[in-house]
């Protein structure tokens, strides 16, 4: 369950496959609800199921941020280039950096009028109101264009694994699929 210096634990693997189709697919939703007219069904169901989603991501990804600074970090396979390694650094930095910055933005989105987002209905997360002037549209800008480049480097992030996986035929990829060797 846990990770040890060669393999990724089932825990650190469940949760990253489930933080990638998730933001994958709330992107895809973000990107097709933003041109819904006003008497579409989805006009309100849109937005409060990614909010809702969003909220319950959150969670998710504080989990896995302590996960990852408690847990022990498999090295670095041993073909990985200098170069190579400190991208991969980098991107992970970014990848949760800017997924959190677009989790608190959509949060002050939603909530800049003062309601509370409700969570499928279950449970309410509560406002904090308007705390900066245009809230709501700064957010909004910085919601909708850091979610462009998240996107974009979540796709460069595939294509290194891929291509790890088939070019460099080694077991970049494996690791995060569950596969198990003592060779790296």
């Amino acid at each position: 369950m846990r990770n040890t210096i060669n393999h990724y634990g089932w825990g650190t693997i469940i949760l990253h496959w489930l933080v990638a189709i998730t933001v994958v697919g709330l992107f895809t939703l973000g990107y097709w609800m933003v041109d819904l007219g006003y008497y579409d069904p989805w006009y309100k169901q849109g937005p409060d199921l990614h909010k809702s989603i969003g909220i319950l991501l959150f969670l998710v990804m504080v989990v896995r941020t302590i996960l990852r600074l408690v847990q022990v970090k498999p090295q670095a396979i041993e073909t990985h280039t200098d170069i190579e390694k400190k991208l991969g650094r980098l991107v992970h930095i970014f990848l949760y950096g800017a997924l959190f910055i677009l989790m608190i933005s959509g949060y002050l989105i939603s909530t800049a009028d003062g309601r509370a987002i409700e969570v499928f209905e279950l449970i309410s997360v509560i406002s904090f109101g308007e705390l900066f002037t245009d809230q709501e549209d700064l957010s909004g800008m910085v919601h909708k264009y850091l979610a462009y480049v998240l996107i974009s480097v979540v796709v460069l992030h595939a294509l290194a694994a891929l291509k790890h996986h088939f070019i460099d035929k080694d077991t970049t990829l494996k690791r995060m699929l569950g596969y198990r060797s003592d060779k790296q």
